[in-house]
């Protein structure tokens, strides 16, 4: 759209905002939604989300960073540790904090942990959003509403807004971008229009890769899985219409005995979790793709400060 023809030219605004919440309480989801492409990867398992993946929405009037956290929880492990400081030195960078609360749960002692760190942050408007609404009746929505708005009270936090919303049923999710827009700063876009999200290539890349080993290991905890991208490369001798890249990704488990696990009766699940992954990532790179996965053990890698620094964190 030509500004010029825009009436009462308002200043464009443009800035951060990260949701945070229980682990699996939406955020992945929505920022999905918001952005209207696959960037952070969803899982109906809590904890998968390592990287701040950043989410790009693009207005006429402005445009939203969503820089996606891990979600906060008391720490059992070193990674743990990592996780909860990479989410707070989020917090502080922000100008928008979305308090992502599911409509289907009661508020525990998980979110009230978060939002009693959330009251230690007095200048960033914070918004609650209340989340997997298509999940509940009418009711059930106005008690957690309630809830929320007396969880604020008590611990002296001033919501900006309480917003229901459902990214599944796409409920909503405009309207939370056109509530954040205004809380922005004014300010030229920060990215390209194109753009949706900064991450490096690579790392979305081991990112859906994971995604896709996470989906049939339902008894195996996700964290034993950790993708790193050995290699991208465009096959050479290609013809220009016909290009074809080929990434070469290892998958790192903890213990012997989970390889089994990962490469199924006869290599069915890896393969299974190639083509996955691959249209995914044909889909986010734009190009045909040649996946060559390989399965290691790294062993304890979660409790090594060496092994995590080499996988990435």
């Amino acid at each position: 759209m030509d500004n010029a023809s825009a009436p009462s030219q308002a200043p464009h605004r443009a800035g951060f905002a990260c949701f945070v919440g229980r682990p699996n309480a939406g955020k992945s989801t929505l920022t999905n939604a918001l952005v209207g492409t696959k960037v952070a990867i969803t899982s109906n398992r809590p904890q998968t989300t390592r990287h701040t993946v950043r989410g790009i929405v693009h207005r006429p009037d402005a445009q939203l960073v969503l820089v996606d956290t891990p979600g906060l929880h008391k720490p059992r492990t070193l990674l743990g540790e990592r996780l909860n400081d990479v989410v707070r030195t989020t917090w502080a960078e922000v100008d928008v904090i979305g308090f992502c609360l599911p409509a289907d749960q009661k508020l525990g002692p998980g979110d009230r942990f978060i939002a009693g760190e959330l009251a230690a942050i007095k200048k960033t408007p914070k918004i609650a959003i209340v989340t997997k609404t298509d999940l509940v009746d009418s009711k059930t929505l106005a008690e957690q509403l309630i809830a929320i708005h007396q969880l604020g009270e008590e611990l002296g936090i001033k919501w900006a807004e309480i917003v229901p919303v459902s990214a599944v049923g796409d409920k909503q999710v405009s309207l939370l971008a056109d509530l954040i827009a205004p809380m922005l700063p004014e300010s030229p876009p920060l990215y390209p229009e194109g753009d949706l999200t900064d991450e490096p290539e690579q790392v979305m890349v081991a990112e859906l890769i994971r995604e896709a080993a996470l989906e049939g290991v339902r008894d195996e905890l996700p964290h034993s899985i950790a993708v790193v991208v050995e290699e991208m490369l465009p096959r050479e001798d290609r013809p220009k219409d016909k290009p074809l890249l080929d990434i070469h990704a290892n998958v790192y488990i903890e213990r012997p005995s989970q390889k089994g696990i990962i490469i199924g009766p006869k290599g069915a699940r890896l393969k299974e979790v190639g083509m996955k992954s691959r249209k995914h990532i044909e889909a986010l790179l734009g190009t045909p793709v040649y996946l060559d996965l390989h399965v290691k053990v790294a062993k304890d890698w979660q409790r090594d400060p060496k092994q995590l620094r080499k996988l990435g964190f």
